[in-house]
């Protein structure tokens, strides 16, 4: 149910008169005293059909006047002058407009659909490892891959352990209502909120059933009829919060507003009833399907962005870690406000108010309150810790604990279940909070309220037994025991049709945002081309056509290194499009989810889009380079390599986005990029000619992609007239001599079977990506490692008994009573690490470490930014923008300091102020340490910034994070033991003991000098042996050698285009662009003696040419038999330039490179700062706005 169903459907059967009486009433039935003008434009939109009269309107404008309108055109100005009109203030004139949109429908009997929502005996279960063997350690990965063969084959059990999520819960969600979810973190709340909304995983066993108004969830769409609002902010960054909300609401459609609206039209027409003009034209710009077609914003994108409070910021771009943008609180409405502008009436919404304050927190649910009640929604909502004002807007709870529903009804008789199981509510304590600590062992014993008997723990399952036996879960029980009639379910209550609106509209949508898109990052799109100019006058100033001749098949092997190295960087320049893929997977997987639209009509756009700019980078390729590199003088030949290139671009681009939908993740697809590479160039035709390629591996020969592409651009130029004269002692021409030599088809057939060939594999792959992305869900999807201690821990909070788990075995070990349990946690905590760490540290009072308290005072801090150009268009005429305005305060040792503020007032534009962590904008003022100045770099050492982004690294657990955290911030004489022992207090204070195992944190640099050699030694020893180099310990390590440094720079190459670039696009593209450079000077395409000379000097900086030269002479710069007339090494020297004597040299400056990449990466990321922390948004002043 969004706010955008305001006006959309049916009304409850309940009049109003006293609205009616109202001189300001928003209906009046035609009289004389009407103004005889739009009297007039009335009764002629009257005679309409209902068809025609839904799509025009009456707009009063803002002097006064009334006009006839097309609803379709209704411009951004008049938009936000009827929401002025009708809801100017949302705090206070949301339900006043409401009501007029409910009393409209009420005075011609038009019924609102309402769903009730059902679970029965709802039980969702897992299975997973638990403690370090759930570790996704590479010991633990293979292991699990072997076990899973075996436990298929019925050789061994599953050393998987049941994780029980959901517990045979039922109950009831009423329309018209609001619930509030309640819970501690990892109770089950999102479980519940998923399985209700349709959208739990398949992965996990789900038993019981889920009903909409008495139906199945297999009988309608669930995902369109329902909205589930998830706790993760998942958005396109280049894009602004209009423009969010307004795709959204341009997938979801208008569902069955328009069916209402004609019903209505139809009825006050029947009863001559003239509604208010302004209310007819909202309503039919909502609930008009015509009116949203090809609109990038509409009046449910305005009206929901006023109930949110996101006008302020509605053309500010969201923002991502890299690009600066919205606040986080302003990101969560965002995602709130992307399913309200949609049609759905039943909104599972989970912790929507995490980062907001709770002022503004109040305000959403406050809105919701009004909607819901008013508009016979329905809502389940989980929120964490609501304060005592949000709380009680609700009107019925449910809290649940460790996968078990304590209580469900009224929220006026929640305290008298808990009282009457002998536990009170303090009168200071937030009944919210206290709900969610009654159940915890930790904290249950402080509420006991009788005196007189002896405190027990009492369990989880012991609290939902009881709730049977208390009268409000005794009536739950009676009403779930008749089933729902479905009869009595609104037609147009539940959604059928799986998407909301055609599916011409859904790509127009697409197209759309994806064109939008593209020219947010044009500079992507400018860079790359420009790239391609560099990269082209390298090319023709190397191929000049004054150093390229014809007289001999040496000659044209040139020519076909020219062709295959344009080839290759038409192939290169597309490796952008897997990393900006891959971007863009994680918020198209939540839209797919949500039935915004289906995978064809994302994947369509992407490459159509793109072709166009194919067009233009490989012409300036093609054009600039053909005649100056001296290719045959022919037009026709020109435009169909012209022709060939762009397929072979576009063949690129989508096996690439292939890659990426396959792979899902940026190592993954990036390992499969590299390697699908290497085989199409190895099997392309090149590299290895035809004849040379082993017969086991002709299949790969026939389906590489490049093989097509090297064959058709080969005899489109060797075939040509420049290439007709023969040579002494030969009767074909030198072109088809070349074609033979390098075992190419020479007829002229096979361009054009290079053509077809190449333009089905874009068909192909494109086809491909597609059904990956329709039928492949995200990779890797996030998983907590249970530990042993929670699931004792969760065993006690449900039965009271304290188990003994054994790691290795699925058994159980002795069990004690709820009494022990419950005099066990009131001394301490339950785990054996837990008691260990309590017992080593109680003598010690305060921190283990001592430090040296100081004080912070910050005088008249001003902060400003350079003003926006967008501000400057709508006419304010500052340079700069203050955002701190001569704030001033101080921090004192032993006084816990509070920084308060509503979402967007500044709070952590003064935190980084204050930290030294702003990278732009201009700051004024004095800052001071312990009384002295404040200096940046030795406050860093002393300081410690807690930000609100959780920014960790995946693959160390949360123990390992912490101490590396300590290794790198303590004093160097705070020996190893007590550093652990100050990690283990830190663990214990924030209450992270039992997540010790947890995974959060990347390994270091330094793991790459070991992980390549491995790589080296596996690949080398096969290598070498298999290829059948000669066996000498010198030559053998020589390789190996090699190889391992060529590998390390490489792998210090990547992280230094990372370090040294704004993101992984970019990044992508100067690496593609430097790949390309060093195979056109690492003397395979053309030998060093043959490089014109002056970019003969960029040879000997190629980290490449070297690694080349280092191989070849190795293996075969001694031998000294001869080949023809010359020895091997004198065909070396000649030819290559390649010296056995300059072995040391070229041993050196490999290892340089690999130096030189990794300092300048050290250098990179110790210096420069890509992130931008001087964000304006969400701190614009109101009369900015």
């Amino acid at each position: 149910m969004d706010a955008g169903d305001v006006y959309s459907v049916g009304s409850m059967r309940r009049n109003s008169d006293s609205i009616w009486r109202n001189t300001d009433d928003v209906f009046s039935r035609s009289s004389r005293d009407e103004d005889d003008e739009e009297a007039l434009r009335w009764a002629a939109l009257e005679r309409l059909p209902t068809y025609n009269r839904i799509r025009k309107g009456i707009l009063v404008g803002a002097e006064g006047e009334s006009r006839e309108i097309d609803i379709k055109r209704l411009g951004h100005q008049e938009r936000k002058t009827l929401m002025e009109r009708l809801v100017r203030i949302a705090e206070e004139d949301n339900e006043k407009f409401l009501l007029k949109l409910k009393t409209r429908m009420n005075r011609v009997g038009l019924d609102l659909p309402t769903i009730q929502v059902r679970f029965e005996h709802l039980t969702v279960g897992a299975e997973a490892y638990v403690g370090t063997r759930g570790l996704p350690t590479l010991l633990n990965s293979t292991v699990n891959i072997l076990e899973t063969v075996a436990n298929s084959l019925h050789v061994l059990p599953s050393r998987k352990r049941p994780i029980s999520i959901l517990h045979d819960v039922s109950g009831i969600v009423r329309p018209c209502r609001m619930t509030l979810l309640l819970g501690p973190p990892g109770s089950g709340k999102t479980s519940l909120l998923l399985a209700l909304a349709g959208k739990l995983n398949s992965d996990l066993k789900v038993s019981g059933r889920v009903t909409y108004n008495g139906h199945e969830l297999d009988e309608f769409v669930p995902e369109r009829t329902a909205a589930y609002i998830s706790q993760h902010d998942l958005h396109i960054g280049e894009m602004t919060v209009r423009e969010t909300l307004a795709f959204s609401g341009r997938c979801q459609g208008v569902g069955t507003r328009y069916e209402m609206l004609a019903e209505l039209s139809r009825r006050e027409k029947a009863a001559n009833i003239k509604p208010d003009t302004d209310l007819d034209v909202f309503m039919k710009a909502c609930s008009s399907a015509a009116a949203m077609e090809g609109q990038q914003a509409s009046v449910v994108t305005d009206y929901i962005l006023k109930i949110l409070g996101l006008e302020i910021c509605a053309d500010t771009m969201v923002g991502n870690e890299m690009l600066r943008g919205i606040s986080g609180g302003q990101r969560k409405r965002v995602t709130t406000g992307e399913m309200l502008v949609g049609p759905a009436r039943a909104l599972f919404m989970d912790e929507i108010s995490t980062g907001l304050d709770s002022s503004t927190t109040f305000q959403i649910v406050k809105a919701l309150r009004q909607t819901i009640h008013i508009l016979a929604g329905t809502a389940l909502i989980s929120l964490l810790q609501p304060a005592p004002e949000t709380y009680e807007l609700f009107d019925d709870i449910i809290l649940i604990s460790d996968g078990r529903i304590v209580y469900q009804g009224p929220r006026e008789h929640v305290l008298e279940f808990f009282e009457f199981m002998g536990f009170k509510c303090p009168e200071r304590k937030g009944v919210a909070d206290f709900l969610q600590e009654v159940t915890s062992r930790k904290d249950q014993e402080q509420y006991w309220a009788r005196r007189g008997e002896l405190y027990s723990f009492i369990p989880v399952t012991e609290f939902a037994e009881a709730f049977q036996a208390f009268h409000v879960g005794r009536n739950l029980v009676d009403e779930l025991a008749v089933p729902f009639d479905k009869e009595k379910s609104h037609p147009a209550a539940l959604t059928r049709s799986r998407y909301g609106v055609s599916k011409k509209e859904l790509l127009k949508a697409c197209i759309d945002r994806e064109f939008l898109l593209m020219k947010r990052n044009s500079f992507v799109y400018i860079f790359r081309t420009f790239q391609l100019l560099v990269l082209s006058f390298v090319a023709m100033t190397i191929f000049l056509r004054t150093e390229m001749h014809r007289n001999s098949v040496a000659d044209g092997t040139v020519f076909l290194g020219v062709l295959f190295f344009s080839i290759v960087m038409v192939m290169f320049n597309g490796l952008a499009e897997l990393t900006m893929t891959i971007l863009k997977l994680p918020v198209f997987y939540k839209q797919r989810d949500l039935m915004f639209f289906p995978a064809w009509a994302y994947t369509l756009p992407s490459w159509i889009l793109r072709i166009p700019i194919t067009f233009l980078e490989v012409g300036l390729w093609n054009f600039m380079s053909y005649y100056v590199i001296g290719f045959d003088p022919n037009a026709g030949r020109l435009f169909r390599q012209y022709l060939l290139l762009i397929l072979t671009s576009q063949m690129a681009n989508s096996l690439f986005r292939l890659i990426a939908g396959l792979g899902r993740n940026m190592i993954v697809a990036n390992t499969f990029g590299s390697f699908a590479l290497l085989l199409v160039m190895v099997l392309g035709g090149f590299v290895l000619s035809r004849e040379d390629v082993k017969k086991w591996w002709k299949w790969g020969y026939w389906i590489s992609p490049m093989m097509y592409a090297q064959n058709a651009i080969s005899v489109n130029e060797f075939l040509g007239r420049s290439w007709r004269k023969t040579l002494s002692g030969s009767t074909e021409p030198v072109g088809v001599s070349v074609l033979k030599f390098r075992g190419l088809f020479t007829t002229a057939k096979w361009y054009w079977i290079g053509v077809g060939a190449l333009f089905g594999y874009v068909l192909l792959f494109n086809g491909l990506f597609t059904v990956a992305l329709t039928y492949l869900n995200p990779f890797g999807i996030a998983q907590a490692v249970v530990s042993e201690e929670s699931l004792k821990e969760k065993h006690v909070n449900l039965t009271g008994e304290l188990v003994e788990l054994s790691s290795t075995s699925g058994k159980r070990g002795s069990s004690k009573n709820a009494g022990e349990v419950a005099n066990e946690s009131s001394s301490g905590s339950a785990s054996a690490r837990e008691k260990a760490a309590a017992a080593s540290f109680k003598n010690k009072k305060g921190m283990v470490l001592p430090f040296v308290p100081l004080s912070m005072a910050f005088d008249n801090i001003r902060y400003s930014v350079d003003m926006p150009q967008e501000m400057k268009a709508r006419g304010l005429s500052e340079d700069r923008l203050e955002l701190l305005k001569g704030v001033s305060g101080s921090f004192r040792p032993g006084v816990l300091t509070a920084l308060m503020g509503v979402s967007g007032a500044g709070k952590t534009t003064l935190m980084d102020v204050l930290s030294g962590r702003k990278t732009g904008g201009y700051i004024e003022g004095s800052i001071s340490i312990g009384g002295y100045p404040k200096k940046q770099e030795t406050f860093a050492r002393i300081s410690g910034y807690c930000e609100q982004n959780d920014i960790h690294s995946p693959h160390v657990t949360v123990y390992e994070s912490l101490l590396y955290s300590a290794w790198l911030r303590l004093p160097a004489e705070v020996d190893p033991e007590t550093r652990k022992m100050f990690i283990e207090e830190v663990m214990e204070l924030v209450e992270l003991t039992s997540l010790r195992e947890a995974l959060v944190g990347l390994p270091g640099v330094v793991i790459e000098v070991p992980h390549a050699l491995v790589q080296c030694v596996v690949y080398g020893v096969i290598v070498y042996s298999m290829i059948g180099f000669q066996w000498t310990a010198a030559k053998f390590f020589w390789y190996l050698f090699f190889m391992y440094f060529t590998m390390l720079y490489f792998t210090f190459y990547g992280m230094m285009a990372v370090g040294i670039t704004p993101n992984h696009n970019v990044a992508t593209i100067v690496s593609a662009a430097f790949y390309g450079i060093w195979n056109l000077f690492s003397g395979f395409l053309i030998p060093r003696p043959r490089i014109p000379v002056w970019w003969r000097w960029y040879y000997w900086a190629c980290p490449v040419a070297w690694t080349l030269y280092g191989l070849v002479v190795s293996q075969f710069g001694d031998i000294e038999e001869k080949v023809e007339d010359d020895t091997v090494a004198d065909f070396l020297k000649d030819y290559f330039g390649f010296r056995h004597d300059f072995l040391g040299v070229v041993a050196a400056v490999i290892i340089g490179f690999t130096v030189l990449f990794a300092s300048i990466f050290a250098f990179t990321i110790k210096t420069l700062n890509f992130q931008k922390r001087s964000s304006i948004m969400g701190l614009l002043p109101t009369e900015h706005a």
